[in-house]
Formats: C-alpha cells, structure tokens, sequence
C-alpha cells in the first residue's frame, strides 16, 4: 500500500492542506481535485504510480484546507494563485499537473499564466470555466446575487450518521460507488453533536458573481504550449463543453472513456488513466 504523507503550508496566513504519495524523490505530478471534492478522489491512482510524487492539495475551502476569509468569494484564478504557492513552498520549478473537473480548469489556466512551470497536462473530464458573454456581465452579476441571498438563508445540511451522507454522496448530480463516497466524505467531513457535516465553506456552492469571458479564456488556452492529455468521460460534462477550445491546443491528445464524471475513482478506469499518465511522464 502506497502510504499517504500529510502536511500543510501557509498561504498568507491561511493553511493549504496537503496529501503526497510515492517516492518522495519521483517524477512530481500534482493533482487538482473538482469542486466539492477533496484531495483523497486521487486515492485509487495514488496506489497504481509507481516512480511517481502524487502531490494532491485541498483547495481552499476543501476538505482539511482552511477556508478563505468571510465574505471573500471563491474565485477559481485564485486557486491558480495557491498552485503557485504550493510550487514554490516545495521548491518545483517544473511539475506535471493532472485536474479533474473544477481542478482541470485552476490546471488550464495555471498552465497558461505560467507555462515554463508546467512540462505536461493531463486532464479529466474538464478543460476550462465556465464562460460567459461579456456584455451579459450585468444580467450576470444581478442573478447571481439575487440566489446567493436565497442560499444563505439555508443552513447547513446535517446528516444523523455517516452511511446517510454516504448514500446521498452516491446519489448526487454526479453519481460515484460507494467505495469512491466512502474516500471522499471520510476526508470531506466530520461528525459533531448534531450529526456528521460537511468541512467544506458552504459560500463554495454561492454562484460566482464574475467569471471569466470567453476571449480570456481563449488568451489562456493559446499559450497551452506543453503537451496536454484530455480525458473525456462518455457519461460526464459532455463534450460540448471543451468542443470550442480543442483546435486552439496544438499539442492536444484526446480520448473518450466509457464512464462517469468520477471514472477515476472507479477501478477499471483508474488503471486505464494510471497507465496513461504513466506513459506520458515517461515521454518526458
């Protein structure tokens, strides 16, 4: 068994929960969970990397990682900023990165701010944002805020015990075994006096009030020099969702795999990725 190593670093004075597998002097490979995830959705490939460092944070706001400040939002360029705090603190020049969902897009747009620190993105089920038309901005910004004060009136959803939140887990927007629930929630939650919780910041779920317009994305994905793996999965967000950027990445290798949003955690997949991943480390 491939043993996990917990760690944390600072990041302006807030902490950025860590998990590290495999040999500690192997090729580094750091992985970015998706939204509401949590690094341990990176458990079934940690065990099948050998020669590789699986380096896999909580992002802010995730699993043990501390929240951000109250009242601040959760942009996704600033989990880019913490990527590169991460880097630096474990003294990387140059990693491989690996995202799945919410994670390939901080991986993108990382890669595309800082393409001399990335030698190779692979990506699951996931590419870039969600984008918007720039002059639909105020209309945007208006929804937004109207369901961000219909959210806040909710309190936290509380589960009488850990099976419970397990079976919800399974049966959510985006389905997973129980086995992959099992991983995530035993990191991604913690039992109190009124029942077991989620630890990640309920503004997480709040909608982004800007996001990122479809020429700033295009800016990021044009400077996508590194060679770039996407792993698109039949019963995930759908191609139609990375269709417009794909000419645009010259050194683009797509495949499809038969599977959910969370094929990675799934056993048949997950060697399938696992000996993807270690053939592409192997290139180089």
């Amino acid at each position: 068994m491939n043993k996990p190593r917990e760690f944390h670093i600072d990041v302006h004075g807030r902490r950025l929960a860590v998990v590290e597998w495999g040999d500690p002097n192997g090729i580094p490979l750091v992985a970015l969970h998706g939204w509401l995830d949590n690094a341990a959705s990176f458990t079934p490939l940690a065990q099948r990397l050998p020669g590789v460092r699986l380096i896999a944070p909580d992002l802010a706001g995730h699993g043990r990682s501390d929240h951000r400040a109250p009242g601040q939002p959760y942009y996704i360029w600033d989990n880019v900023a913490d990527v590169l705090a991460l880097l630096d603190a474990l003294e990387l020049k140059q990693v491989a990165l690996l995202g799945h969902s919410m994670g390939a897009s901080v991986a993108t747009l990382f890669a595309g701010a800082f393409p001399e620190r990335v030698s190779r993105l692979f990506l699951l089920d996931g590419l870039v944002p969600h984008d918007y038309a720039a002059d639909t901005l105020p209309e945007q910004l208006a929804a937004a805020l109207e369901k961000a004060k219909r959210q806040r009136r909710r309190g936290p959803r509380c589960y009488p015990d850990f099976e419970s939140a397990v079976t919800a887990r399974m049966n959510s927007r985006w389905p997973v075994s129980r086995e992959a629930a099992r991983l995530l929630l035993a990191r991604g939650m913690e039992q109190t006096a009124e029942g077991w919780l989620w630890r990640h910041d309920g503004a997480l779920v709040l909608p982004s009030v800007v996001r990122l317009c479809e020429a700033q994305i295009t800016a990021f994905v044009r400077r996508l020099s590194m060679p770039v793996w996407l792993m698109m999965a039949t019963q995930g967000i759908g191609m139609a969702r990375v269709a417009p950027w794909l000419d645009l990445i010259p050194g683009l290798e797509l495949e499809v795999l038969d599977g959910g949003h969370h094929l990675h955690m799934d056993e048949q997949p997950a060697a399938l990725i696992a000996n993807r991943l270690l053939a592409g480390l192997d290139r180089g």
